[in-house]
């Protein structure tokens, strides 16, 4: 699951192979997002904040019903392309997936396959475990420092597994609850409908071969709503983090998906899971952004034999159905 792990979260194993061009607008970053909002046209979604928005107004997204629209082929695309990777043999009978697609312009799921489902999050719960203790330094009881800001970006750009455990461990001195514990506890108590899947049981273990915590592709999109909306403590700051650059699995090589694109993200991998969520920002051809939520999992019910070939494998797997999404909300809105 990290870098100094037998399990990495960078598919490549170097971070040369990052395309600077993609995230380019790093050192403006909190200016140029905060254009983004003001950058979606005035029927977008993205356009209005909703800063003065309740919570229940907000929840109210996560109550109701999947309502795909009636013309919407993208989630038959998908189901379609997954069943021939299937009966050409390259997805296994052992392996399940999961794929949920959000348009934040149209409030519309474009896709929801197996979202309720509770898969392995491997580091994918790694920004849970940054929002519990973010959670924890609004209460007065942790501190955010230079030095835990460090930490953080190891444990979220560079998927560090040490920092990670620290962070839980920091966790694990605000009460008498273990650290996986009192993350879980933090996030059900301020949060409690966005993470009703998840389950954060252990720290990661040596190696990186974490099965046991747990989330579905509904609560990361949960997650990620509410993070867009700036409904988080310190939600800024988890933008930021998630989009430091890295090697993902909706963005890079995924060739279908404009470089244009802005991307917040989080990966996860083990010899069991292999998986990416995270909001894609695109442009339009009319100068707007529109977002909107990828979450793709794939999990095996045993490791592999070949790591590497297949965690490397199935995250192209990923690639090529994010390409599939972008070129549907190409043609809904106009992309580049």
């Amino acid at each position: 699951m990290c870098a100094q792990s037998s399990y990495s979260d960078n598919p490549s194993g170097s971070r040369s192979m990052i395309d600077s061009s993609r995230r380019s607008f790093l050192a403006g970053f909190g200016a140029l997002f905060a254009a983004a909002f003001g950058l979606a046209s005035p029927s977008s979604e993205a356009a209005r904040p909703r800063y003065q928005t309740s919570n229940n107004a907000l929840l109210r997204d996560f109550r109701t019903p999947y309502h795909i629209p009636r013309m919407n082929t993208l989630a038959t695309d998908i189901d379609i392309y997954i069943k021939k990777l299937r009966r050409a043999g390259r997805i296994k009978g052992n392996e399940r997936t999961a794929w949920l697609i959000y348009d934040f312009t149209t409030r519309q799921y474009l896709v929801a396959i197996n979202a309720t489902r509770s898969h392995q999050s491997a580091s994918m719960v790694k920004p849970f475990i940054a929002l519990a203790f973010f959670h924890k330094v609004r209460e007065g009881k942790l501190q955010y420092t230079s030095f835990h800001r460090s930490r953080m970006e190891a444990m979220i750009q560079r998927s560090d597994n040490s920092a990670t455990n620290y962070f839980i461990q920091l966790l694990n001195r605000t009460s008498r609850r273990s650290g996986p514990a009192e993350a879980e506890r933090t996030l059900k108590r301020y949060h409690p409908d966005i993470f009703r899947h998840t389950r954060i049981v252990e720290r990661i273990p040596g190696g990186g071969r974490t099965y046991r915590n747990k989330a579905s592709a509904l609560d990361y999109h949960r997650f990620l709503y509410a993070l867009w909306y700036n409904r988080l403590p310190y939600s800024a700051e988890l933008k930021r983090l998630m989009n430091l650059p890295n090697r993902d699995r909706v963005y890079s090589d995924a060739h279908g998906v404009a470089r244009q694109t802005w991307v917040i993200d989080k990966t996860g991998t083990t010899a069991r899971l292999c998986g990416d969520m995270g909001i894609l920002i695109a442009q339009g051809r009319n100068g707007y952004r529109y977002p909107y939520t990828f979450v793709g999992i794939i999990e095996k019910s045993r490791s592999a034999g070949n790591y590497k070939a297949w965690k490397d494998d199935r995250g192209d797997v990923i690639r090529e159905v994010s390409s599939l999404a972008y070129a549907h909300l190409q043609r809904m809105h106009n992309l580049v």
